[in-house]
């Protein structure tokens, strides 16, 4: 199972505490979190199953991209992601070239979502890696 590029496996019969706990630790390795429909962060409510977004409670317009980007920084927050991470979860594109999409959506999103966008606090740069999501 393993050389097939299986992470883990329980042998029958196994107990569920311990299915549980294997899940939990592939979870924690992957950093990836379940985010439910509504998440908050700051003064901002995002509703991603009706992709809708309030800031001080008024509807802020995201684009169906801008949404999927949050979601997956909403879903991996303090995790540094890397450009080449991010087009490859959020975009899709596989050994993609150096582009600016990731740069140019993130910008919109700090100007979009942030209180002083020329200093984040939510879509942070880490110089050299990629970005960071701080709720």
């Amino acid at each position: 199972m393993l050389e097939l590029g299986a992470d883990d496996y329980v042998t029958k019969p196994f107990s569920p505490r311990e299915l549980v706990a294997r899940v939990r630790t592939v979870m924690r390795r992957t950093g990836a979190l379940p985010v439910g429909n509504v998440f908050h962060f700051g003064d901002i409510t995002v509703n991603f199953a009706e992709m809708e977004l309030t800031r001080s409670g008024q509807l802020v317009p995201l684009t169906p991209q801008e949404f999927k980007a949050l979601k997956f920084f909403a879903q991996n927050p303090g995790r540094v992601l890397s450009r080449d991470e991010l087009l490859n979860e959020v975009w899709g594109y596989q050994n993609y070239p150096s582009t600016r999409t990731v740069d140019n959506h993130i910008l919109r999103l700090r100007q979009k979502l942030e209180k002083d966008p020329a200093y984040p606090t939510h879509f942070r740069t880490v110089h050299g890696a990629g970005y960071k999501f701080v709720p």
